[in-house]
């Protein structure tokens, strides 16, 4: 029994005021345990499978805010716990995982898997119960033209991904252009976009071809480009493997043009190649030099903390939480609808980059850098106005560049 702090009053007319105090008194004394439960966020991410280089930066990214917020003092006043299911890269099991995430765990937020081929999977799960879904890392335009109301863009566009290349041939006279693409939804996309721009800038596209996903070899492809002349390769695909693979067999069997590059920028490249990895171009949605507020706190913590460098997708990963966190304190609630309202009208930049969305939740403040590999790190060599190095251009032949030891990647053929 709480004793009382004050004695009854004789005069009824303060009973009021007493009962008040006490109930302050009691509060204070005996704080509501309400506040501590944690806001929880409900997510997938591709730690196994194809997409596991990716998928477990990414993880890393969404660990790395929590880390943060939590040290900051929550979210609304509340701890948060991120809770992370590994979708092994497998759209079956992404859809399956969501739905438990809110039928059964009953998460408060979600947040989405790695890529647009899981993202197009789960947007119905998240639109069915009408809860939003920032995309960290989906990037396909059809995704958002489906009249979907909870689902908001981050990265730029699929379509310009490998739109750097095609910028940076063009200034420097280059006319022959191959694309290459994986079978899927967002390199289709990507090498789509790449083939357009080029044709739009008056490029002749001498090879423009997809192939399946699992493909190993890729030296008919890459004959296919030698044959025609192409002097400029893009290529695009989910799998780094895929990469790593194409570039090995570029140098193996002696296929060489003046640019060369990929969809994704990750050290796992260079990582794997080595000198075979010098020149090549890539896709970096971020990196550690643009001007973003917080960039050096995130950089140096994930560092610390995971004894890896950040790539885009880690940063894509924390920057997609940092939009959540403030749609959530300005709207003041966790409730959806309020959240979605203040998405659609924030503009704001994060440690990843610039955000603003249309009407569709579809980004159109990001537009990507492209790096290339010098001397064993990445330099932004486009735009012009994020660029921390001159392009080495145009790529030496192989004979002579100083080589790879042969077999030392393990990805020839």
């Amino acid at each position: 029994m709480v004793k009382l702090l004050f004695p009854m009053p004789k005069n009824k007319r303060f009973l009021p005021l007493i009962l008040v105090l006490i109930a302050a008194a009691f509060l204070i004394f005996f704080p509501s345990e309400q506040n501590e439960d944690p806001v929880r966020i409900g997510a997938t991410m591709s730690k196994t499978g194809d997409y596991n280089t990716q998928g477990i930066a990414a993880a890393n990214g969404y660990r790395l805010w929590e880390k943060h917020i939590n040290e900051a003092g929550g979210l609304l006043g509340r701890p948060v716990e991120f809770i992370i299911y590994d979708d092994a890269s497998d759209p079956d099991k992404a859809i399956s995982l969501y739905e438990k995430l809110i039928r059964e765990e009953q998460v408060d937020l979600v947040m989405g898997p790695y890529g647009s081929t899981l993202t197009e999977a789960v947007a119905p799960v998240t639109e069915k119960y009408s809860m939003v879904q920032i995309s960290p890392l989906g990037a396909t335009t059809s995704i958002w033209e489906q009249g979907r109301e909870y689902l908001f863009m981050v990265l730029p566009p699929a379509e310009l991904f490998l739109g750097g290349l095609i910028d940076m041939a063009g200034e420097r006279g280059l006319e022959k252009v191959a694309i290459i693409y994986q079978d899927e939804l967002f390199p289709e996309a990507a090498g789509l976009g790449a083939v357009e721009m080029a044709r739009e800038r008056g490029m002749e596209v001498v090879v423009e071809e997809s192939y399946p996903t699992g493909t190993e070899d890729f030296l008919s492809y890459l004959q296919r480009v030698e044959e025609t002349g192409a002097q400029v390769l893009g290529m695009a695909a989910s799998p780094l493997d895929d990469f790593i693979r194409a570039a090995a067999q570029m140098e193996a069997n002696n296929i060489h043009v003046k640019m060369f590059a990929t969809s994704g920028a990750v050290q796992q490249f260079q990582d794997a190649l080595g000198k075979t990895a010098e020149y090549t171009y890539g896709l970096s949605a971020w990196e550690p030099s643009l001007p973003y507020p917080g960039i050096e706190r995130f950089t140096n913590d994930y560092r610390e903390t995971y004894q890896l460098e950040p790539s885009f997708h880690a940063a894509g990963a924390y920057g997609s939480c940092q939009l959540l966190q403030k749609a959530v304190e300005k709207a003041g609630s966790l409730d959806a609808d309020a959240i979605r309202r203040e998405l659609l009208s924030l503009e704001t930049q994060t440690i990843f980059s610039d955000f603003a969305v249309d009407d569709r939740g579809y980004q159109i403040a990001n537009t990507g850098v492209f790096i290339q590999w010098q001397d064993g790190k990445k330099e932004v060599v486009w735009p012009d106005e994020y660029a921390t190095a001159e392009p080495r251009f145009p790529t030496p032949p192989w004979h002579q560049r100083e080589q790879t030891e042969p077999g030392e990647t393990g990805y020839g053929l």
